[in-house]
């Protein structure tokens, strides 16, 4: 018992007590073994104890928004942690696992109030140091936490973004597409689609470069959200071919969008060596219900249209006629 008092004076919340209060304090703790990789508790368990390491090592994470978890702290002999369970009746707000073989003391929170009520002067104490602590690693945590939040929303940004042109990708705007056509569905309200292409892409790419491609496409890409509303979600659905989703727009509206778009794509030109790439575009445009009445219909409408488009001449808009199978 000696010589694991003598330990014991070390401990942060511990410190400053004598040798009899320590005694004390430690007939009341519990003690357990955990292999290395066993999880003590997870995030948003129930907590009820407090832990100080005796041997061994924990490692505390917390889950990221975009999933996975981010090691924030690691706890070694001498150190204490879950003392928010002691503090508060709430869920375990990180996860704690055994980096190695670990011997732990633990109090939970029964104990500590009978502790209270049986020798105040030793709880009193050992709360300061316990409150003192935890108000640092808080603000520690509140840092890293914000630091997260920030990381967490870029990481989300770029799960549901085209790195290229800015504009969503092709897994965003499928799960909008299911959403919004739910939404019009309920409410009856009209839903459209303009799919469009650049013209001639290929020789684009083939007579002066990818990075003329490449730049056609950013400069097609700022054209198409300028002038949609918004509301609207733009999307690049793959290679040089673009989507807008457009919630509460009939068939007119998204008609009049594609126009303007058109139009403002003729003004681009990509200077290269070898003299000017002019950009044109292609567009098809299908609406929910007025020309289709599920949402593959809708899809397979506005493609059907952006093929006529292409098969017109390029550099036009084609409404689909509907009647295509859904």
């Amino acid at each position: 018992m000696t010589d694991r008092i003598e330990f014991y004076k070390k401990v942060e919340i511990l410190s400053g007590l004598s040798e009899g209060e320590i005694a004390e304090i430690l007939s009341r703790f519990g003690t357990s073994d955990f292999g290395e990789g066993d999880i003590l508790f997870a995030e948003g368990d129930e907590g009820k104890e407090l832990y100080v390491v005796e041997s061994g090592e924990i490692a505390v994470s917390i889950g990221l928004p975009g999933g996975g978890e981010k090691e924030i702290a690691r706890v070694a002999p001498g150190d204490f942690f879950g003392e928010m369970s002691i503090f508060e009746d709430a869920p375990r707000s990180a996860t704690c696992r055994a980096r190695a073989a670990a011997k732990l003391l633990s109090l939970n929170r029964e104990s500590f109030f009978r502790l209270i009520d049986d020798r105040p002067d030793i709880a009193v104490k050992m709360m300061s140091r316990m409150l003192n602590i935890a108000t640092k690693r808080l603000r520690s945590t509140s840092r890293f936490v914000a630091d997260t939040v920030r990381w967490g929303e870029e990481a989300r940004r770029r799960a549901i973004t085209d790195d290229l042109t800015g504009l969503y990708n092709r897994r965003y705007l499928d799960e909008a597409l299911k959403d919004q056509f739910a939404l019009a569905s309920r409410k009856g309200h009209p839903l459209s689609v303009v799919m469009m292409d650049l013209d001639n892409f290929r020789e684009i790419n083939e007579r002066y470069g990818a990075d003329a491609g490449d730049r056609a496409i950013v400069a097609v890409a700022e054209q198409f959200r300028r002038h949609l509303r918004k509301a609207d979600i733009p999307a690049r659905y793959g290679g040089d071919e673009f989507i807008a989703l457009m919630p509460d727009a009939d068939l007119g509206l998204a008609e009049e969008t594609a126009e303007s778009i058109k139009e403002a794509v003729r003004g681009i030109s990509i200077h290269e060596e070898h003299g000017a790439v002019l950009v044109t575009v292609s567009q098809g445009i299908a609406s929910f219900p007025s020309t289709e009445s599920t949402l593959k219909g809708l899809l397979a409408g506005a493609d059907r249209a952006l093929y006529a488009a292409k098969e017109r001449g390029r550099d036009r808009i084609v409404r689909d006629e509907g009647g295509g199978a859904g």
